[in-house]
């Protein structure tokens, strides 16, 4: 059996590329699938498809409309949601996934340090697991497959 895994959150370091190397490690049958991690391909994709914008505020509606369709879709042909949230990003979009996830009862894995703990209470509270880091998060998926 083979799992897909939509991994939810910031786009501005290389944290999806671990999980996919620690996976490969534990040899999990996993696929991944992710919100779109090249930052100008997302914010400028609405102008790409349906032309120039007239203002700031129509091309990042126009752009926003189309990643969050592509976010649907992804996230409904997975079987599972890592959503991680850091300390150095503002963490809107991943809030926005973590709760798409939850609402479309998709099983939920929220990775976040302990100085968010305050904060995400209630998400965390929906989520199936709420985890500290990557590595738990992995044996989390690992579980599965014992």
């Amino acid at each position: 059996m083979e799992l897909t895994v939509y991994l939810a959150g910031q786009i501005h370091d290389n944290w999806r590329e671990l999980v996919k190397q620690k996976a490969k490690e534990k040899n999990l049958p996993l696929t991944f699938v992710s919100p779109q991690t090249d930052h100008d391909r997302s914010d400028n994709i609405g102008e790409d498809i349906l032309g120039k914008q007239p203002t700031s505020f129509f091309k990042d509606d126009a752009a926003s409309s189309i990643n969050n369709f592509r976010t649907q879709v992804l996230m409904q042909k997975s079987d599972l949601v890592i959503a991680l949230f850091g300390e150095k990003y503002k963490q809107w979009n991943t809030a926005m996934d973590a709760s798409m996830a939850i609402s479309m009862n998709k099983p939920t894995i929220i990775v976040r340090p302990e100085t968010l703990i305050h904060p995400l209470k209630e998400l965390s509270n929906k989520a199936n697991v709420t985890v500290e880091n990557i590595d738990q998060a992995l044996d989390v998926l690992a579980y599965i497959f014992d």
